[in-house]
């Protein structure tokens, strides 16, 4: 296939194939070799080393490394997990310093690359090369029936916006989706003018992934965030971790568990796969971590089958209230229960009528290790629970969440020091984002806040969410789609008919930093908009610029860049946002857009004017460490409705699976973060050299008839739909009977677009029920077929 094809004014010819959705599937010389027995330790130095040496050089990498996460620096590209108080001259893990890597990288796409790049033959690369490329420098437009992307100015760029926004039925027919890592400024004035145009389309990357854990805490406790600090760590007693990977997703989170072991506290470990950073942790930065056999984190593991949580959090709970009936006082938190919650009665009878025999075959964990786990709950109330994707990627994934309140309710493990909930949330600013305002359902307060300080009548509809806005794109009711940030295609779920909505718009624009597989796939028109990154400079006319973030514990704190733009041409977020607003509502628009982000204290004094608990916003976030916003479960009063913590009942999902079906889940290998593709190897599973795997339990394969190494295709069933992923290497592996586990994003084809979590509307990434052939040869297909 020529890289040079010529653009065809009229579009694409029956003979011209569409750039591919899905990554191609490549051989690999795929080798499996042993899990890890530890995280962290030299290995993880020695790979942070060589993705940093690799993509920056040595002295731009100690430079650049170095001012990750401290007070003076940039907070990390990668997840949101808090800074300590007393920071190491070091406060990143592996997969921040490849994240850091991955945008300070000194490779460069440039015009020319496009030049000589079609779409087409763009897409037949895998996504990891994709982000190999380097950093986009120049504003790019793929023009109606053309094959190449081609340079064009900011103006232009924000005119073709414009007219083509100017142009729909409704406002209604945009789209604007937020990825996590955009600042509190530039989220704050992207809603801001969103609302100004005058829709509340506003989906964002948590409709993926926490989404159900606001919608369970908010409706229980009145507030959608985690109810401890960082501190609270060094207290608690024990420490549930459900349904997370924190060695892969959150490394530095195993600084804290190893901090809290050191004190004394059990950790508890609930998860299908065994996890190595749960299971010993070797800390990079102390004698014992590296020269030593580390520490061990997880003092019982609970197997839990996929979607088993909700049948074993009950059991923990039956557990729990059978010992208080032998020694009434002794286990519910009787004062805490009877003086600051409702529903505990409906609760505890519920509970009674839940079998033993269904608890142990719905979550595949035997009795004796649920009892053992409801003593250590028992013995205190200093707990915390930690969770994650593998809670909230269900159909019940609000109701997993809620049992796990439940039993936080029951103790009075609430508004407590050492004790408390902590959603683990992975984007760096995806909790400010909707702090900020980035959400399709806005509550009446926020938007009566921006009516009296903005002086105009916001949209009270809801808008799209990530799953409603493929569904309207399709539909052909959304027309321009504009995402701030993010690999739309790849994130969401059902690969193919996401691409088929996105190529039946008019104009899709992507704001980013690197090449993806989500500047393909595209409208009849499309824009790359490349922005300055975490780790750069910004320097406006008022002088050096920083942003804010706000971390997965509430905590509002700066972060400035300090390398050197990598193109003349990038603008902030900030800055692009304000100029697209000035170009879409035009010069009557009384809002100062241009003055505003001279000088982002006066973004800043916006917000503090707008949103409850940024009072002297500016000042404050000069402090270090920044401020912690106001949260009323974890200061000891519940902000629901009623002011009380909500006890609520849900039915035990029950898994019927057909003969040869299996459910599955996918999972990120430990060389990637999110959809972005560091390396090929997921070490502390042991596999290595490539990525189109499924995990099998060996009895399953043995009944299934197949063996480690075969190729086989995957069918997924949701309502009598059938959808196909080719070419999966089968691995024998530790995980629960009928289960199975992929890498994401080359499964994601196989997740229902409708399949979805109730209340949330969360894509349900880990409830896949499929079942699998050996793979067989298609035949070629004709040209232009």
């Amino acid at each position: 296939m020529s890289r040079t094809a010529q653009s065809n004014e009229h579009g694409p010819t029956p003979s011209e194939p569409l750039p591919s959705a899905q990554p191609p599937i490549v051989p690999e010389p795929l080798r499996i070799g042993e899990p890890s027995s530890a995280a962290g330790g030299v290995p993880a130095v020695l790979s942070s080393m060589k993705h940093a040496w690799e993509e920056m050089g040595v002295a731009r990498s100690t430079q650049t490394l170095l001012r990750v996460n401290q007070p003076h620096g940039f907070d990390c590209p990668g997840c949101a997990w808090p800074d300590p108080a007393h920071r190491s001259a070091f406060e990143f893990c592996e997969n921040g310093a490849k994240a850091v890597a991955e945008e300070a990288t000194t490779a460069r796409v440039t015009p020319e690359f496009f030049q000589q790049w079609s779409l087409v033959d763009l897409a037949a690369q895998t996504d990891h090369w994709l982000g190999k490329q380097g950093r986009l420098t120049h504003p790019m437009v793929l023009r109606e029936g053309a094959t190449h992307y081609e340079p064009l100015s900011w103006d232009e760029a924000f005119a073709l916006i414009a007219s083509e926004l100017h142009a729909l039925g409704s406002p209604d027919e945009a789209c604007f989706y937020t990825s996590g890592r955009t600042s509190n400024e530039a989220a704050f004035l992207y809603q801001l003018f969103v609302r100004r145009f005058g829709t509340n389309n506003l989906p964002d990357c948590s409709n993926m992934c926490h989404e159900s854990s606001g919608t369970a805490l908010n409706e229980t406790v009145g507030i959608g965030k985690g109810t401890v600090t960082l501190e609270d760590f060094e207290k608690a007693r024990v420490i549930v971790v459900i349904g997370q990977n924190p060695g892969t997703n959150h490394p530095r989170m195993l600084t804290a568990l190893e901090a809290a072991k050191h004190q004394g506290c059990r950790i508890l470990s609930i998860n299908p796969l065994p996890e190595t950073g749960l299971q010993r942790f070797k800390h990079p930065q102390t004698v014992r971590g590296v020269l030593g056999g580390g520490t061990a984190l997880a003092d019982l593991f609970l197997q839990v089958r996929i979607n088993g949580d909700v049948a074993l959090l009950q059991g923990l709970g039956k557990a729990l209230l059978e010992r208080e009936a032998k020694r009434p006082g002794s286990v519910v938190a009787r004062d805490f229960v009877e003086g600051q919650t409702l529903g505990f009665e409906a609760y505890a009878a519920h509970l009674a009528g839940v079998s033993w025999d269904d608890v142990v075959e719905q979550s595949g964990i035997p009795r004796e290790q649920i009892e053992t786990a409801a003593d250590w709950l028992a013995e205190t109330d200093q707990v915390i629970w930690c969770w994650a994707m593998g809670l909230t990627q269900h159909r019940n994934a609000v109701g997993n969440i809620q049992e796990l309140v439940n039993l936080a309710l029951l103790r009075g493990s609430i508004g407590k020091p050492g004790a408390g909930l902590c959603p683990v949330r992975g984007h760096s600013n995806v909790q400010g984002d909707r702090t900020m305002g980035i959400w399709e359902k806005p509550p009446p307060a926020f938007l009566d806040a921006l009516e009296r300080e903005f002086g105009f009548t916001p949209p009270r509809h809801h808008g799209h969410d990530v799953v409603g806005a493929i569904q309207a794109m399709h539909a052909g009711e959304v027309k321009v789609f504009f995402a701030l940030g993010g690999n739309f295609l790849s994130a969401t779920p059902d690969t193919e008919l996401t691409a088929e909505a996105l190529r039946r718009t008019r104009l899709t624009v992507h704001v980013s930093t690197k090449l993806n597989r989500a500047h393909l796939v595209t409208g009849r028109r499309a824009l790359i908009l490349p922005c300055l990154g975490r780790t750069e400079r910004d320097l406006q006319a008022g002088g050096p610029q920083f942003v804010t973030v706000e971390n997965s514990m509430g905590v509002v704190h700066a972060s400035r860049g300090t390398l050197p733009p990598a193109s003349e041409h990038l603008l902030s977020e900030p800055v692009l946002v304000a100029r697209l607003a000035r170009a879409v509502l035009g010069p009557a628009d009384a809002l100062p857009w241009e003055s505003l982000v001279e000088d982002y204290d006066r973004v800043r004094d916006l917000i503090a004017r707008t949103i409850p608990g940024f009072t002297d916003f500016n000042r404050r976030v000069r402090e270090r460490g920044g401020f912690a916003l106001p949260n009323g479960p974890r200061e000891g009063r519940f902000t629901t409705r009623d002011g009380k913590g909500h006890f609520t009942v849900h039915e035990m999902p029950r898994l019927a699976l057909e003969p040869g079906q299996l459910l599955m889940m996918t999972i990120r290998t430990h060389d990637q973060y999110n959809t972005t593709v560091y390396g090929l190897h997921d070490r502390y599973r042991g596999i290595h050299n490539g990525r189109r795997v499924v995990l099998l339990n060996a009895e399953d394969m043995k009944e299934l008839g197949v063996k480690a190494g075969q190729e086989v295709d995957l069918t997924s069933h949701f309502e009598g739909q059938r959808r196909v992923a080719r070419k999966f290497v089968v691995v024998a592996y530790d995980i629960p009977r009928r289960c199975a586990a992929t890498y994401f994003p080359e499964a994601n084809v196989l997740v229902p677009l409708g399949s979805m979590a109730e209340k949330s509307r969360t894509p349900t990434s880990k409830s896949v029920v499929i079942s699998l052939a050996p793979s067989v040869e298609l035949p070629a297909l004709a040209s232009g077929a």
